[in-house]
């Protein structure tokens, strides 16, 4: 299987964060974790910043139009040699189609989505954990409710845009950590 760019998809909580990140270190890809980056983008204190800012404070996802913008500028300076790891992103069938076709443009034609599943109770519940430990204001249960409706809304239909775009493995997020690890390393055969 030949990896150079690899969707990593699951509801919030799922663990793909972490998930992306070890398999980022692991492949020496760049991590991208769109959440992150947005986080840098509402501290930066510009009009964009600040907008993005109150869009995260109340839960709610960006509109594409907005999302692309920071996608497109942020997209350019991975060399196209590099492989690269998407975390948290897409979430919607017209970010999907936009970044495969950007992403095609750029030389990447073979893509691999790890869509790693978890049930609505433990995406709750992982996620009120973290927002104790990190303080995160994005992680209140109202939050976390609106930002779980948003993915059965936008982002369940993208795996199916997936399914026909990559090559497609699904992944039970509900056992410990490693043995998500191990079974994504298996299922790369890593």
């Amino acid at each position: 299987m030949n990896l150079n760019t690899i969707f990593l998809i699951g509801p919030q909580g799922s663990g793909k964060g972490t998930q992306a990140r070890k398999l980022a270190e692991k492949l020496n890809f760049f991590y991208w974790e769109m959440g992150g980056i947005l986080r840098e983008v509402a501290q930066e204190g510009t009009e964009l910043g600040n907008t993005v800012k109150n869009l995260i404070d109340n839960g709610i996802l960006l509109e594409d139009e907005l999302l692309l913008k920071v996608v497109k500028a942020r997209l350019d300076t991975i060399p196209s040699g590099k492989g690269v790891i998407f975390d948290g992103i897409p979430r919607r069938i017209g970010q999907a189609q936009f970044l495969t076709d950007y992403l095609k443009k750029q030389g990447r034609s073979e893509f691999t989505t790890l869509f790693i599943n978890l049930p609505r109770e433990a995406s709750i519940n992982r996620l009120l954990a973290r927002a104790e430990k990190q303080n995160r204001k994005d992680d209140t249960r109202e939050a976390i409710e609106i930002r779980l409706g948003f993915y059965d809304r936008d982002t369940v239909p993208v795996l199916n845009f997936l399914k026909t775009q990559s090559t497609f493995f699904e992944i039970d997020g509900q056992p410990p950590v490693e043995e998500v690890t191990a079974t994504i390393n298996k299922t790369l055969s890593l």
